[in-house]
């Protein structure tokens, strides 16, 4: 019998839910144990940092990472797991783009610790006491991750093998991907596994009128035509600049595409495409109507980078 390949699963900066993604594969998760053991998996089972320390380099044989390098924990992880595996995957749109979590680089980090810590609804800190890195107390001294400033990509610090977009993937090319693992079918070293180089727009199959946009509407504030497509209707859809592989999975939903597989083709800067595209259909004649037309667009910046601002040509605001 060949030699199981030694699979490691690790989640930083992200909600979990690529996680919960990877069960999703059903019954097939059997056939995932035939070829594979799982050598560390702490959000399922009880693997500590120092089993991974005692590994020889390169033990695992593939490392799926998802989540968003946003502490020095997070980084601190994600050398040692490189160190430890052959091959490691950006695991989901927080580990290949920066995710909601590179949202925070929107902001100064003494503006997000204070919300985090002093100055939302449900907290009770009359001190206004903020986590430090270190603190001694009688028992010795208690550590804490440091939060970076800029919230980064899994590429921004070590080397990434191949990256699997989605927020989270799907259950089909989470399974493709196994499969390729398993029988050595990977593509060269740097290449997107799982999806598409065309765009979500290409996989939609929504009625296109060549209209342009008169309003503006948030989802919820409109029940959209079926078949026509969202961004004509004045709802924000950015699969004219997301790579396609999601099967339009949102669109079919009536809900518009969030861009959570990345940039598509050649784009550079994903919310840079989706903003051309945006303006070139507004009905203005005149900047006035145009303002007047784009006041109605909420949060441009939270839409159009929504899971990708740590992969835009910005990566942060300046801080002031």
């Amino acid at each position: 019998m060949a030699e199981k390949l030694r699979l490691g699963l690790y989640w930083a900066a992200s909600c979990g839910g690529c996680e919960i993604a990877v069960l999703e594969i059903g019954e097939k998760v059997l056939d995932l144990v035939a070829v594979a053991d799982l050598v560390f998996w702490p959000c399922v089972l009880d693997f500590k940092y120092d089993d991974v320390r005692a590994m020889p380099d390169g033990h695992m044989d593939v490392v799926l990472f998802n989540g968003a390098i946003r502490n020095s924990e997070n980084e601190a992880i994600a050398r040692l797991l490189r160190q430890k595996c052959k091959v490691l995957v950006a695991f989901g749109s927080c580990a290949v783009e920066g995710g909601i979590p590179s949202l925070a680089n929107l902001y100064d980090l003494k503006a997000l610790l204070a919300r985090a810590y002093t100055e939302s609804e449900s907290t009770d800190n009359p001190s206004a006491t903020i986590p430090a890195p270190g603190h001694h107390v009688p028992e010795g001294e208690i550590e804490l991750p440091k939060v970076y400033r800029t919230v980064r990509r899994l590429q921004d610090v070590v080397p990434v093998d191949y990256f699997m977009p989605g927020c989270p993937p799907t259950e089909k090319q989470i399974w493709a991907v196994i499969q390729a693992i398993a029988t050595g079918a990977l593509p060269p070293k740097g290449s997107h596994v799982g999806c598409g180089d065309r765009s979500v727009c290409d996989e939609c199959k929504r009625e296109k009128r060549q209209v342009r946009i008169e309003k503006f509407r948030r989802p919820h504030e409109a029940i959209p035509e079926d078949g026509w497509c969202l961004l004509e209707q004045g709802i924000v859809c950015v699969g004219s600049a997301t790579r396609s592989g999601c099967e339009a999975r949102c669109i079919d939903a009536n809900q518009p595409c969030r861009g959570c597989y990345g940039p598509a083709g050649k784009s550079i800067d994903q919310g840079a495409a989706t903003l051309s595209a945006v303006g070139s259909m507004v009905a203005a004649d005149s900047i006035e109507k145009a303002e007047e037309i784009l006041k109605d667009f909420v949060d441009p910046a939270g839409t159009v980078y929504r899971f990708g601002m740590s992969n835009s040509l910005l990566v942060r605001r300046l801080d002031e």
